[in-house]
């Protein structure tokens, strides 16, 4: 999961303008194949925030995002609870379901199962409601992550597989496709490597059919956990050592539950590896991008 739109003024490269739209459309749910861009019971008007910030609660939303995406959980939450209060003043169900997914990203980070509970009550009363199962949809992906997050990889499949049935079912590609890539970290944990590999693939087959000059360097964050955990630790740390490069070119910050395993992978391969292997691999890989990991890992 990744959107850094705030950081759009500094040297980013395409790739990761559109893979960060792609990302803000999940999660801000506006996603060109659903119904919530047109959705809005009320029109988008400015919040003042401060004294000095007046933003529309889209802008809020997104700001919110970037807060969070900074470690800043203290002024996300503000922000998502300010949208929360405007939409539930409006009666703007759209604004309302966006400032609750919102928020339960904040409860991610803090492992806060009671407050993801609350906060998927609130989701699912608000699909009821509404007639509107997107929220469903963003509830089950949201309780997903943080179970993976946990540990309770049996819970965190149930509520992916719901994910993806419902993504698939409303049309909302963008859900379906990273939602591969989520639930191939739990196949990964569980030991099933056919199917994280399977899923994967899946997951850049999807991504190359929505914009084929795309090269996600998201995806090899589950590359380098999958070659880990089968014990390839040059490969992962191959892997590894380009996700983080690009990342850095791209300005990209991956969030707690992709990156939790990318940190666990960096720990367990220096502790396998020696410096010359690890010197080797930093310099034969200076030139490697997705698609080189890509056709070498998962072909």
């Amino acid at each position: 999961m990744k959107i850094s739109l705030t950081l759009s003024k500094k040297n980013m490269s395409n790739s990761f303008r559109l893979s960060s739209i792609l990302l803000l459309s999940i999660f801000l749910g506006c996603d060109n194949n659903t119904q919530l861009l047109n959705s809005d019971n009320h029109k988008d008007t400015s919040v003042q925030v401060s004294s000095n910030d007046t933003l529309s609660p889209k802008e809020m939303l997104v700001k919110s995002y970037q807060l969070f995406k900074e470690g800043d959980d203290v002024q996300s939450e503000h922000l998502a609870n300010t949208v929360l209060q405007f939409g539930r003043k409006t009666q703007n169900d759209t604004l309302i379901g966006r400032a609750l997914t919102s928020l339960c990203r904040n409860a991610q980070r803090k492992l806060d199962t009671n407050k993801l509970a609350d906060l998927s009550d609130q989701l699912k009363l608000l699909s009821e409601n509404t007639g509107n199962k997107s929220w469903l949809m963003y509830r089950a992906h949201m309780n997903a992550e943080m179970w993976r997050l946990v540990g309770n990889m049996e819970r965190a499949e149930q509520f992916y597989n719901e994910s993806l049935e419902l993504s698939s079912l409303l049309g909302v590609k963008g859900m379906y496709t990273i939602d591969h890539f989520n639930k191939s970290f739990v196949s990964i944990a569980k030991g099933d490597y056919v199917t994280a590999k399977k899923l994967i693939k899946k997951y850049y087959q999807l991504r190359k059919e929505e914009e084929p000059e795309i090269e996600d360097a998201y995806g090899l964050i589950a590359i380098a956990y999958l070659l880990e955990q089968q014990g390839n630790y040059k490969g992962a740390y191959e892997v590894s050592i380009v996700t983080r490069r690009l990342f850095k070119q791209q300005n990209l910050f991956p969030e707690p539950p992709d990156e939790k395993p990318l940190l666990m992978v960096e720990e367990i391969v220096e502790q396998k590896l020696n410096n010359d292997e690890m010197k080797a691999l930093n310099e034969q890989s200076l030139n490697f991008n997705v698609s080189d990991l890509v056709v070498k890992y998962l072909q």
